[in-house]
């Protein structure tokens, strides 16, 4: 085997895409086209606090392995929350910041971060990126929703695990949406046929629009309604419509969007991400109020479009638990941290010792308040 090459790129454009693509796999998180989209947009990028250091392998000037990287002054947009330790360096007058991540910016789906052919590799990166964060002088490193075998191999390399929770709908080889609601309680079924009737009644009707049947001004009213919930919630997007425009047209089959419309106006829009076999809700907003419309325009429609499409799973985004009356169920996301100075990795260590058994408790409670049927068994 030829002698492994380890350095540090800031920008995906020396990187062949097909070389990429080829250990990224098809998670559309991991693409080439997203996360270059990400930052030659501007979105993530060193004005905005992402700064890519991203740690890359080659062979004989072919790329084997590849870990992204930011280094970053702020902890906005990585849904792993770690601001309680941010503070407490900051009381003890030591800088948190720069610290280094390995994460996809704004994107809290899980995938591989140590993208390799092999564990060799898989190993090698691991440990390789904690020399980087020494040699860049980083208070801590982090990365974000790793896969299973990358946070077996980080946990191999010392790294301390972060359990969370997400909440996803797997698919039961539903033969149609009716066969997904006879396998719930009945309170359940209830309440979403009653919020479907309320979005019905306010004459509400949907459209599924993948791929190349996104124009461009679906995008742009998309874009309208993303910005508005960001508004709403006094903050500014991540990302542009630039961002978007990119992807529509680089991996249009990436992309599919639930249109909801009164008569030929739209109203709402929800934006999923599509790719091996999974769809991945993430962004939505809307220009009015209606009852129920946020839950069928983001969960009920994008259940639907997944069992018309024999599509095995579909991933909610962060936090949520209304979201398992919609089907959707706990399932145990992951971290993995390392940190610089012994004394806050020792409290450190015990405070994750603490919450991962407060988080399996809490998935385990979850778990008995399922909305689906008790399974008999003879």
């Amino acid at each position: 085997m030829a002698e492994a090459e380890l350095s540090i790129i800031d920008s995906l454009a020396d990187i062949d895409p097909a070389q990429w693509q080829a250990l990224a796999g098809d998670n559309p998180t991991l693409a080439y086209a997203f996360l270059h989209a990400l930052h030659e947009t501007g979105c993530a990028a060193a004005n905005t606090g992402w700064s890519p250091r991203y740690l890359v392998l080659q062979r004989d000037g072919v790329l084997q392995a590849a870990m992204p990287l930011y280094l970053k002054d702020h902890s906005r947009g990585e849904y792993v929350f770690d601001h309680a330790w941010a503070d407490a360096f900051h009381r003890n007058g030591i800088p948190y910041y720069p610290k280094l991540l390995s994460a996809v910016p704004f994107t809290p789906v899980t995938g591989g971060r140590l993208l390799a052919h092999n564990a060799e590799d898989r190993q090698l990166l691991a440990r390789a990126a904690l020399q980087v964060a020494q040699q860049l002088g980083t208070s801590s490193l982090h990365i974000l929703f790793p896969d299973d075998q990358d946070k077996q191999a980080l946990a191999d390399a010392g790294y301390m695990l972060r359990e969370g929770v997400q909440f996803h709908w797997e698919n039961q080889d539903y033969a149609d949406f009716d066969a997904f609601l006879a396998s719930m309680k009945m309170e359940k079924r209830k309440k979403i046929r009653q919020d479907r009737k309320r979005v019905q009644e306010a004459g509400i009707h949907f459209e599924h629009l993948a791929g190349a049947a996104i124009t461009d001004q679906v995008l742009r009213f998309f874009y309208e309604c993303y910005v508005s919930t960001y508004q709403a919630h006094f903050s500014k997007p991540y990302l542009s419509l630039a961002f978007f425009r990119r992807l529509l047209a680089e991996t249009p089959d990436s992309l599919m969007i639930v249109l909801a419309k009164r008569g030929d106006a739209p109203v709402a829009a929800a934006l999923n991400l599509v790719g091996g076999n999974v769809m991945y809700g993430r962004y939505w907003g809307t220009l009015e109020f209606v009852s129920g419309l946020h839950f069928e325009t983001c969960y009920v429609q994008s259940i639907a479009y997944c069992i018309r499409h024999g599509m095995a799973r579909f991933e909610g985004g962060a936090q949520g638990i209304h979201k398992m009356s919609r089907g959707l169920v706990p399932t145990p996301t992951w971290s993995a941290h390392w940190v610089a100075d012994p004394r806050f990795a020792d409290a450190i260590a015990d405070f994750l010792a603490q919450e991962t058994a407060a988080m399996n408790d809490y998935i385990d409670e979850l778990a008995e308040h399922l909305p689906f049927k008790a399974i008999e068994t003879s």
